[in-house]
């Protein structure tokens, strides 16, 4: 009888201490574990508990940094460019995700994109107006909008054109080059719709009937005036007015001192430096929703206003840049995530799609917020190659790289969501190949 290979997800979705220890002992009994305890017994530099230089003179005093920085052991895990911009304002840099852990990301290593530099901007001056299909229109000052009634919401914000460099085939760029134009924040401000109630509402048409305003036009102060037509049916209830991320005010490369968060729609409709919403009846076909941010297809026919982010997983570690340093135990990790709803589930592979495993999520997947998810493995010394996918609360599932090419071509630079995979060569080398 001809073996067929079982495909189905097999470990649970909380891997047991009883699980884990099992797979230790299995590693154990291979003679792997032995050999890496000899090796430490051996090891010159283990030797009893020694009083270290630093905990013989005092520290650094107090308020010698009144904002707390990083320690300089951990200099290197900052934003970086995939590539030299010609005009430096307009340009990107990147989160570092294998270097993060849990899913929120640190103000300070929120990725950046702009078009045309980050303006300075003085908070007492800056007004935000609402005008348009209103029946009131109305300038706000930054006070008038920390008085209203205000929420916080964990949500990601990711670049149309993350992952685009990954269209052609593997870059052999590191999970921060390909995939770190993505973040998540606790974000602080106003709902919209609590907004459009202060402004007395959508205006009525000439015969009195309702129904005026469906789109939105929000444009940033920045001198690029960045501006997009947003869809108000779809936007309206989640999408917020925001002044702070992660606890105390934006930054200002994230949009200081207000922006718009409109969850799980595409980066650059979440305008930063906002200074006026305008409510109309149809799109104004700006710029940036026309010869910009449009997919191109195969038949040459564009993809306009494809708004939402679909469903995307990553392995972080290991990823590229990363060495396996001796066979054994290795907790496979990532990040999940969809523009859609919430995550449901993510599967990862260890032999490149042949078999996929169910990994564990950490903690309840929130709507439209990146989740983090685990893996046990045990690395037996030879090559692999690593893959996860993810599925959402629609019941979408995050496509082949083969699958996304067949239904939109190669002619794209945006929204690319497909399976990535990383080959683990013999030596312990983690590659994008």
């Amino acid at each position: 009888m001809k073996k067929v290979r079982d495909t189905t997800p097999h470990a649970p979705d909380r891997p047991t201490s009883r699980g884990r220890r099992r797979l230790l002992g299995g590693l154990a009994a291979s003679g792997l574990v032995v050999a890496q305890r000899a090796g430490a017994a051996a090891n010159p530099l283990l030797k009893p508990l020694d009083i270290a230089p630093w905990s013989r003179t005092p520290g650094t005093p107090i308020l010698e940094h009144p904002y707390g920085l990083p320690s300089a052991h951990e200099a290197d895990v900052v934003r970086r460019s995939a590539k030299a911009w010609p005009l430096p304002g307009a340009a990107s840099s990147m989160t570092p995700l294998a270097d993060l852990f849990g899913t929120i990301t640190p103000n300070g290593l929120v990725y950046e994109r702009h078009h045309n530099g980050v303006p300075d901007i003085d908070p007492d001056q800056h007004r935000l107006v609402i005008h348009g299909l209103v029946r009131e229109p109305k300038l706000f000052t930054m006070d008038d909008l920390v008085r209203l009634p205000s929420e916080s919401r964990i949500h990601f914000i990711e670049c149309s054109g993350n992952t685009g460099g990954e269209w052609n085939g593997p870059s052999g760029q590191p999970v921060q080059l390909t995939h770190g134009l993505l973040s998540c924040c606790e974000w602080t401000g106003v709902r919209l719709s609590t907004l459009l109630e202060e402004v007395g509402g959508l205006s009525t048409s000439k015969d009195g009937q309702g129904g005026r305003g469906g789109w939105m036009l929000a444009e940033g102060a920045d001198a690029a005036a960045m501006t997009r037509s947003l869809p108000l049916d779809r936007i309206l209830e989640r999408a917020m007015v925001v002044y702070a991320q992660n606890g105390e005010h934006l930054r200002p490369e994230n949009g200081y001192p207000l922006r718009l968060i409109v969850p799980g729609f595409e980066g650059n409709t979440n305008v930063k430096w906002l200074r006026r919403l305008k409510f109309v009846d149809a799109p104004l076909q700006t710029r940036e929703e026309t010869s910009r941010y449009t997919s191109l297809m195969a038949n040459g026919t564009a993809r306009q206003f494809a708004f939402e982010m679909d469903a995307k997983s990553v392995i972080t570690r290991p990823s590229p840049g990363h060495r396996l340093s001796t066979q054994g135990y290795y907790p496979i990790t990532g990040l999940a995530w969809s523009g859609r709803g919430a995550i449901r589930k993510v599967e990862v592979s260890t032999d490149a799609g042949a078999t996929w495993q169910l990994a564990r999520l950490d903690g309840s997947p929130r709507d439209r917020a990146l989740s983090r998810f685990q893996l046990d493995w045990l690395w037996q010394g030879a090559p692999a190659v690593i893959l996860s996918r993810a599925t959402d609360s629609t019941g979408y599932v995050q496509p082949t790289r083969e699958a996304l090419v067949a239904a939109r071509g190669l002619n794209s630079q945006y929204h690319y969501n497909a399976i990535q995979q990383w080959r683990i060569e013999a030596n312990g080398e983690v590659r994008n190949a």
